[in-house]
């Protein structure tokens, strides 16, 4: 599967962004998609993963009440809706699979074995 995200830029601390992640080469609807970041100087985190379906998520701890991650079957798109950005938050942002269509938590975290990764995309949020 081919994963190309877009949505990054400078924001202001306190403010939002929202990510997308458009997948082509395999049916979309049939495995799940999630997000990991990575700060300059650290290793990549997870951030955020959804079910196929749409049916479940699974956040990090850092993001919970902050991020919604969602995604559009008919549009083979997924979303990271970022809200409250912190300075923290800096990061190249990228999307990934896991060829399964339920999420497998261990895969997206900690082991981030993850089956394909998109490009990233830079988030910058000042103080």
């Amino acid at each position: 599967v081919q994963l190309q995200a877009s949505g990054g830029g400078l924001v202001q601390a306190g403010g939002s962004l929202r990510l997308s992640c458009a997948a082509s080469g395999r049916t979309f609807s049939t495995y799940t998609m999630g997000w990991f970041r990575q700060a300059p100087g650290k290793e990549r985190d997870f951030v955020a993963a959804i079910s196929a379906s749409g049916g479940s998520t699974y956040y990090a701890d850092s993001v919970k009440g902050r991020f919604t991650i969602s995604r559009d079957n008919a549009k083979n798109t997924v979303y990271l809706q970022m809200n409250s950005l912190e300075p923290e938050d800096t990061a190249v942002y990228y999307c990934a699979a896991d060829y399964y269509p339920e999420i497998r938590s261990s895969i997206w975290y900690p082991l981030n074995r993850v089956d394909a990764w998109g490009q990233g995309t830079l988030v910058t949020v000042s103080s």
